[in-house]
């Protein structure tokens, strides 16, 4: 009752109201204005991120080129820069898991890379979508069949 009583009193005193125009409907001027100043700055923040999101994912002379291959319950490395080195890492089970390990990120065969130096990394699956992730870099990279 409260709620119709309200908006009951509110239809009333806009109905009533000397002060309001029933004749002008629109006004375009003040629709183009406040539709083209918000596009053209969303224009001027989004080239730029844009850019320098190109920027980011670009590596220029990489030291070592690292391809990740996703199989169904594992990933296949290949290093090809310096000798052809090749070798699984297979996810150990939950029940020989240490006390120290992540479940479920865990693996016998660690990929070992250089420091401080720009790696490239190369991923892609073999039969389904994976999720190629290393937690502690904060890197998580969906290995799509088909593309690299």
């Amino acid at each position: 009752i409260l709620i119709i009583t309200f908006v009951g009193y509110m239809l009333a005193t806009l109905f009533f109201n000397s002060f309001i125009n029933r004749y002008m409907l629109e006004n375009q001027t003040i629709e183009v204005i406040w539709t083209t100043i918000p596009a053209i700055i969303l224009m001027f923040i989004a080239l730029p991120s844009l850019r320098l999101l190109y920027l980011l994912d670009e590596v220029n002379h990489p030291s070592v080129t690292l391809k990740t291959i996703g199989h169904q319950w594992y990933w296949s490395y290949e290093y090809s820069d310096f000798i052809q080195m090749e070798f699984d890492s297979y996810m150990i089970p939950a029940n020989q898991l240490e006390f120290s390990g992540f479940r479920l990120l865990d693996v016998d065969n660690r990929t070992v890379l250089p420091v401080n130096t720009q790696i490239r990394i190369l991923i892609s699956a073999a039969d389904v979508i994976h999720s190629w992730t290393v937690p502690a870099l904060g890197v998580k990279v969906d290995a799509v069949p088909g593309r690299l």
